[in-house]
């Protein structure tokens, strides 16, 4: 190589890669930080429910309505079928629960905005956590006092990793539960 053509790959070229790399990383980072931390996502449903009345008030059991999430990965959103268990007879006339008598009677399928998301390359078991005594509340946050569901708590890396290292001082109220894993095949699967 000349010393032209080391000097034009020194004061044009590598600048230039550098400056491409950074742009990329910066649009990166600033664009996908709402789907990295989401903490105050409110999305609106297609039927307007309210933890703060089923949860709050009526105390209605988180794992009434998500059934799986002590058996499985997923907590589920329910089907129509579980929430016509009371409204086939409570609250009929109000215009929210004609709307779910519809989803329900058609079979159609209620398409419900999730609100609290892991990134796919990260696996999640709820089960785990829920079996250990980890309160919902502890990342979802105080869900019977919201008429909306917001998210209050990041599900990022280090949030997780965070916990998972300091459970006893994030979370007091459990006195037998070991720290959690924080080898990456943990998560990483």
């Amino acid at each position: 190589m000349s010393n032209s053509s080391i000097d034009y790959l020194l004061r044009i070229r590598l600048p230039l890669i550098l400056f491409v790399v950074v742009v990329a990383f910066a649009l990166t980072y600033f664009l996908s930080r709402g789907e990295r931390d989401g903490i105050g996502y409110q999305p609106d449903q297609p039927i307007n429910f309210s933890h703060k009345l089923h949860a709050g008030t009526m105390k209605i059991d988180c794992q009434y309505c998500h059934t799986s999430v002590e058996k499985g990965r997923h907590a589920t959103v329910p089907a129509a079928s579980v929430c016509m268990n009371c409204h086939s007879v409570a609250r009929k006339d109000k215009p929210e629960i004609i709307k779910l008598t519809d989803y329900y009677k058609s079979g159609k399928a209620i398409k419900w905005v999730r609100i609290h998301k892991v990134p796919d390359y990260a696996y999640f078991n709820h089960s785990v956590h829920v079996n250990k005594g980890i309160d919902c509340a502890s990342c979802h946050g105080k869900v019977e006092t919201m008429d909306k569901v917001t998210q209050v708590a990041s599900f990022t890396m280090g949030a997780c990793l965070d916990c998972h290292r300091n459970a006893h001082d994030k979370l007091p109220y459990l006195k037998n539960v070991n720290e959690g894993p924080e080898h990456c095949w943990a998560c990483h699967r």
